[in-house]
């Protein structure tokens, strides 16, 4: 019994002798490593100079090597433990996602937002079409029958004013900051457009009817006001009104309405998906786009709010207005920047 005894003991003994020789060769590259992780994650890697930085990359793979000897080996289970946990860290910082708050807002703005809204191009055509198609009908039903008018506009929104409605009394609106009518009908035209924004994205999975509705409705409103303006001869002053906040804030609802149609096309025509997952591919992009609707709509409302109570030049407010559709069509069709790393 004594042999077995002593012969387990001289195996014990050479295990620890190699587990203390194992540690002595690279105990000081696993503490520097750690040292140098601990410094980056608290502070930033400008803390490090340019020879820790380049030291990094290899710590990360003297663990790794430590680590396949320590399973390899069958050595110490707390150690492998610690050079799994000190291996993990290594790739988590040196390969993981580590975007800060404004790098984030940077690639969102830079290329999530304009590349959405550019793989929504035939979405975007089809919403602005409707709208359109939505005016010109608006337009038609209120020129044919007045009546149209109170069904299209509410009439507690109209407050007794409309088609009969003087030319004199209409041009006093589009110039007069403080008046009732126009000023309630700003807000309420910004807080409809928000809410139709909202509708025609989160319904769109219903095959995109709702949003195809709610686009031909909004451009029946416009359209229906800009007749009765322009019957008097004042279509083109409403149109200087509008336009000041109105690009932005139509191009939204436009976007919106892009968005909401990519959901319902998808589902409705999954392909060789199934209809969530079309449906969660097409909810990626759309997403990106409608965080991006709700900052446009908050650049119109700020125009609105104080293009129409300070300006009343029709040619500086086309000028705003056209300048900004510039903008945001340079914006998301023809700038491109490049994403970091990229060539």
């Amino acid at each position: 019994m004594t042999a077995p005894v002593r012969g387990n003991a001289m195996r014990g003994d050479a295990v620890r002798q190699s587990l203390a020789s194992f540690r002595r060769e690279r105990e000081a590259d696993w503490k520097a490593f750690e040292a140098l992780l601990a410094r980056v994650e608290k502070r930033a890697p400008r803390t490090l100079s340019e020879e820790e930085l380049l030291s990094l990359p290899l710590l990360y793979r003297s663990a790794l090597s430590s680590l396949s000897v320590a399973r390899a080996t069958s050595l110490d289970n707390a150690l492998v433990g610690y050079l799994e946990a000190l291996s993990l860290r290594g790739y988590f910082y040196l390969y993981g996602a580590r975007r800060g708050l404004r790098q984030r807002l940077a690639d969102f703005f830079l290329h999530d937002w304009p590349e959405a809204i550019r793989d929504l191009w035939r979405e975007t055509l089809a919403s602005v079409a409707l709208m359109v198609i939505g005016i010109g009908a608006g337009a038609w039903l209120v020129a044919s029958d007045k009546s149209w008018f109170g069904a299209i506009i509410p009439p507690g929104l109209a407050g007794g004013r409309g088609p009969d409605t003087s030319a004199e009394l209409l041009r006093g609106m589009l110039y007069d900051g403080d008046n009732g009518f126009l000023s309630g009908f700003a807000a309420y035209l910004f807080t409809h457009n928000v809410q139709v924004a909202i509708l025609a994205f989160a319904l769109g999975f219903a095959f995109a009817v709702p949003t195809v509705l709610l686009m031909l409705f909004n451009g029946c409103m416009i359209g229906a006001l800009f007749q009765v303006y322009w019957s008097k001869g004042l279509g083109m002053e409403l149109g200087g009104w509008l336009a000041i906040h109105g690009t932005s804030e139509l191009f939204a609802i436009a976007l919106a309405g892009a968005a909401g149609m990519r959901i319902g096309t998808s589902i409705a025509f999954p392909g060789e998906l199934t209809r969530m997952a079309a449906a969660a591919r097409a909810g990626r992009i759309a997403a990106n786009a409608m965080v991006g609707v709700s900052v446009m709509l908050l650049f119109a409302g700020l125009l609105e709010g104080i293009g129409r109570q300070t300006i009343t030049s029709d040619v500086t407010r086309y000028g705003i207005g056209g300048g900004m559709l510039v903008l945001w069509i340079g914006y998301f069709y023809l700038f491109r920047a490049v994403r970091h790393g990229d060539r």
